[in-house]
């Protein structure tokens, strides 16, 4: 198990690399210095990555707190990674969705457009 000590004292190497918490939990730490927790898990057969946030902005209990949600999803034979998306389309968080809305607030094509 990690410590908030040991995450602190992680450098970054040539390659990203992962140090691991447990229980499919774990840190990715990139060349760049920034460290994303990630919870390895399979489901139905597959195996599947959750991303959990950055440190230190989602702390080590934090991403524990995740990952139990996650494995309580999983329990109840429910994919967290699907769970997460189902989320983002209900409340309209897509790409197609934020187009629209910022066609409808800017009126469209406006005159001068690339677009004649």
């Amino acid at each position: 198990m990690l410590t908030v000590t040991q995450i602190r004292g992680l450098k970054p190497k040539d390659k990203p690399y992962k140090k691991s918490d447990g229980r499919g939990l774990y840190m990715l730490v990139n060349p760049n210095g920034s460290r994303w927790w990630r919870f390895k898990y399979q489901f139905r057969g597959r195996e599947k990555l959750l991303s959990l946030g950055t440190f230190p902005d989602s702390s080590l209990k934090l991403a524990r707190d995740k990952c139990d949600e996650a494995r309580k999803l999983l329990a109840g034979n429910i994919d967290p990674s699907a769970k997460r998306q189902a989320e983002r389309i209900a409340h309209g968080n897509t790409f197609e969705a934020i187009a629209r809305e910022w066609l409808n607030l800017n009126g469209g094509a406006k005159s001068g457009s690339l677009n004649p």
